[in-house]
């Protein structure tokens, strides 16, 4: 018979070989506990929809998620906290405003094949997903048609082939949705694809998730990013500095350990981080946690987020107010994107 310390040292070797299944199961069970009703959501903050301007209950076309550790970082019992205007769906999403649409940016006319856009000279973007793991009411996709050009499959099969018939690509941007809301095989299966590609040098994902769902940031999904030969590169999406909690940090130095290189890109949204101190404490942050300030974009007019809009000139001294107080690193670019043009917009 086995002795008495044999049973520990199966046990704990099982318990080895089951981490990284434990670990892909750990972000999609948080996943599925997201609150996806207003006034649950609004009760786990200590809120009522009587102490809000007037919340839509049952959002419809775009309806409400959000994880609850995001919920957890929200001042409790404050309806201007800078993380819940981001994901609150109020009555201010359903007034018509003149020149805000549907199609922002001109996906529709950047269509090269069903799921693939190309907007700027050597760089296509693969939609990967139509999912995301928090729904920001300021999305300038909310309103993009993701069931268009059959399944998933076919949809890459098909961007794959157009890239393998081109010889001016040389970096594909995964976006959606949120690339990382494929798993870990898909994820890898695609990047593995994308790396028959000869001409293309980087591959770039643009995501929300390490600071929403940082357990996504799992060692296979790290291993994928840097286990092969084109250079990975995460753009991050994070607005306010309450959004960089330790878990957060932690996946983003997870990534940076991996030799992913890590940049930010915000967008300016009003009562979220349209003021000197947020902006400032939002860069350190972030270069404390490896990542580059990037880009600090202005709203894309979609309709449904007028309300989150800063004019440009506000946004302009704001951003050269911040460049008095900070090293010129750790200031991003005010940007916008204007349909058509060959590159984003540098505003200062």
């Amino acid at each position: 018979m086995p002795d008495g310390n044999q049973t520990p040292n199966v046990s704990a070797k099982a318990a080895v070989m089951a981490g990284p299944a434990v670990e892909a199961q750990s972000w999609k069970r948080e996943l599925a506990t997201a609150f996806t009703d207003t006034e649950a959501l609004l009760d786990f903050v200590g809120l009522t929809p009587a102490q809000l301007d007037p919340a839509m209950i049952s959002p419809r076309r775009f309806p409400l998620l959000v994880p609850r550790r995001f919920a957890a970082l929200m001042r409790r019992s404050d309806p201007n906290d800078p993380l819940l205007r981001q994901v609150l769906p109020t009555a201010a999403e359903t007034q018509p405003t003149p020149g805000y649409q549907a199609d922002p940016v001109d996906d529709a006319a950047a269509r090269w094949v069903p799921g693939l856009l190309q907007k700027y000279a050597r760089r296509a973007l693969l939609i990967t997903t139509g999912a995301c793991a928090v729904h920001c009411r300021y999305c300038f996709r909310r309103h993009f048609p993701y069931n268009e050009g059959g399944t998933q499959h076919d949809r890459f099969a098909g961007a794959l082939a157009a890239l393998s018939a081109s010889t001016g690509i040389e970096e594909v941007i995964l976006s959606g949705g949120d690339p990382l809301m494929l798993d870990d095989d898909a994820l890898a299966a695609l990047l593995a694809a994308i790396e028959q590609l000869p001409a293309l040098k980087r591959v770039r994902l643009h995501t929300r998730i390490p600071s929403i769902l940082p357990s996504r940031i799992t060692g296979a999904l790290c291993a994928a990013l840097a286990g092969g030969r084109l250079q990975p590169v995460v753009v991050v999406h994070i607005n306010h500095p309450a959004e960089l909690d330790e878990p957060a940090r932690s996946a983003l130095l997870r990534l940076s350990e991996h030799g992913v290189s890590l940049l930010n890109q915000s967008v300016l949204l009003r009562g979220v981080n349209d003021d000197l101190e947020t902006l400032s404490r939002l860069s350190d942050a972030l270069f404390s946690a490896r990542v580059l300030p990037y880009y600090l974009h202005l709203l894309d007019p979609v309709s449904g987020a007028a309300h989150f809009d800063i004019p440009e000139q506000a946004g302009r001294a704001l951003v050269a107010r911040l460049r008095e107080c900070l090293p010129g690193y750790l200031v991003p670019r005010l940007v916008r994107e204007r349909p058509g043009a060959a590159s984003k917009t540098v505003l200062v």
